[in-house]
């Protein structure tokens, strides 16, 4: 066995709430410290550690002096229960229906996992009657990604952005055919229709990128850490854009036959749009705003029900693809 105390005779269950119990108590230790209080080998240690993450436990490893320590993000067991009432209840359960986007993430596992809790503790009346309100509501997501082969990727990019861990990422772009490296600080996990990008300050480029998870080939976490800025706000990095594509803004209008003038007024699309009424029961939508053809597509789905009025360089882009078309279609 080598240096340390005499390996004791009780089972991993009983190593794993010793090991619980000395985190706790001394507020993280080493490996090594471990080691020596149990008396197993290191490979064993690091078994005992995943025993412990998978059961749910807060535990992050940190370096430190060159020795990798364990330690409980919070005091845990002082944490207060959470209590519910049967209306919240009955919300999260209306909403689990549209965790269907997760579909292949770790995130559909673990919010599984959640309502499993849930229901674990609900009398069986209450229980039942809140399984009945999820299948009250249905999700209808339109082209959205598949992530089954992809989980094990977002697990890492979701362990990183938890614990604040540098990542080196494989990424192939859109129209590459092979896959460029970037070492990068994840700062936000985004959804935006039906995909999950990465948005991420890149060193080797000086600049944030943004990284459809599906094109993202490999994965590694670093043991660097980083901290996020102190005037960093995820919703102001994409305030100027109409999407997921952070460009310059340009000053968009749009006008909106009388068909469709109710559905777009409904709607928000942009926290700077304006609407203006026509006298022939349109709309004119404004709005400033990057993403040029994430806006042309958008005003392509309405076809001849949306006009672009500006700026020129936009609508000279749906001229070129309302020609191409007319050459598909009109023939």
């Amino acid at each position: 066995m080598g240096r340390g105390k005499p390996a004791k005779r009780y089972s991993q269950a009983g190593r794993v709430h010793d090991i619980i119990r000395l985190i706790e108590a001394r507020h993280g230790m080493t490996v090594e410290e471990l080691v020596e209080e149990t008396g197993v080998t290191r490979r064993t240690i690091h078994r005992d550690m995943n025993v412990i993450h998978e059961a749910g436990y807060p535990l992050v490893s940190e370096w430190q002096n060159g020795q990798k320590s364990y330690r409980f993000l919070t005091r845990f067991k002082d944490v207060p229960p959470v209590s519910f009432t049967l209306q919240e209840l009955a919300t999260m359960y209306f909403l689990r229906s549209q965790s269907e986007i997760f579909h292949g993430t770790p995130f559909a596992e673990e919010l599984e996992g959640i309502f499993r809790k849930v229901r674990s503790v609900l009398p069986p009346r209450f229980a039942a009657h809140l399984e009945r309100i999820a299948g009250a509501a249905i999700p209808l997501f339109q082209g959205r990604h598949d992530y089954t082969g992809h989980a094990e990727t977002i697990k890492q990019v979701r362990d990183a952005l938890v614990h604040q861990n540098r990542l080196t990422v494989s990424y192939r772009a859109s129209g590459r055919e092979h896959a460029d490296t970037y070492l990068v600080d994840p700062y936000t996990l985004a959804f935006y229709k039906g995909g999950l990008y990465l948005i991420a300050y890149a060193h080797n480029r000086g600049a944030f990128r943004t990284f459809a998870m599906e094109r993202i080939s490999s994965v590694t976490m670093e043991r660097e850490r980083f901290e996020l800025p102190d005037d960093y706000q995820p919703e102001g990095r994409l305030r100027d854009a109409f999407g997921i594509v952070a460009e310059d803004a340009m000053a968009v209008r749009i006008r909106f036959s009388p068909v469709v003038a109710d559905s777009v007024k409904g709607r928000i699309w942009h926290p700077s749009q304006k609407f203006t009424d026509t006298k022939d029961g349109g709309v004119e939508l404004t709005f400033s705003a990057g993403g040029k053809l994430e806006i042309a597509s958008w005003v392509l789905s309405y076809g001849e029900h949306a006009e672009v009025l500006a700026p020129v360089e936009l609508r000279d882009m749906l001229h070129r693809a309302v020609t191409g078309l007319s050459g598909i279609y009109g023939r």
